[in-house]
């Protein structure tokens, strides 16, 4: 693999920059993986950490600049034909575990819900309904067994509601960490809530300036 960097259009990764000659550099890759950066006569050079080379085997962590100011981003260079496939592919299980998350959060507090919702009625109900029955023909605690029948359905609906209250945060929790991790892996933008499998059928990023690979044809 070699890809030709310079400031021609006919390059494999186009450099618009001062500095830059039309056909200034090259990367490649050998049979065994390892990168190497090439001089290609350039007017200004090609240097790696600060050192002029002609050809140099480099890593990552190198430094590369071509002419006096521009740095390499080499992770850019080697996505010169646009391929996010592997990026995008590890999407698929950020938003199957979003929507199960999502799903969890919902069905949870909606059993609890019920729960407190029900509750009470059927604590302070039977509580009323015990003291009324024990206290026959004594007004008091008639008057007493009344009241908590009164407060069970007010206490179910006040703790039922302050259980539901609790839902809009722990969704929007998960949705902002989700429209953190769920972005195009070039220029992310965010993907929304639209499937990834629908996604995927799209093959490429709809951002005009991107149109990053999704999917290889």
């Amino acid at each position: 693999m070699t890809i030709r960097i310079g400031k021609a259009e006919d390059n494999d990764f186009v450099v618009d920059e001062t500095y830059i000659s039309r056909y200034h550099a090259k990367l490649s890759r050998d049979e065994n993986g390892n990168l190497f950066i090439e001089d290609a006569g350039s007017t200004n050079g090609t240097f790696v950490n600060g050192d002029q080379v002609i050809r140099k085997k480099i890593n990552a962590t190198d430094r590369v600049t071509l002419g006096e100011h521009y740095t390499l981003n080499l992770r850019d260079v080697l996505k010169f034909d646009n391929d996010y496939s592997e990026e995008f592919a590890a999407l698929k299980p950020v938003y199957d575990a979003y929507i199960k998350e999502k799903i969890r959060i919902q069905s949870s507090n909606q059993f609890k819900t019920r729960l407190f919702q029900s509750l009470p009625f059927a604590v302070i109900g039977v509580a009323g309904l015990m003291i009324g029955f024990a206290g026959k023909g004594n007004y008091n605690i008639m008057i007493a067994s009344f009241l908590l029948a009164i407060c069970a359905p007010t206490v179910g609906v006040y703790f039922g509601a302050k259980q539901s209250a609790k839902i809009p945060e722990l969704l929007q929790n998960i949705a902002n960490q989700f429209k953190i991790d769920y972005v195009c892996p070039k220029c992310g933008a965010f993907l929304g809530e639209i499937p990834w499998e629908s996604l995927a059928n799209k093959k490429q990023c709809p951002v005009f300036s991107c149109k990053a690979k999704w999917v290889k044809k």
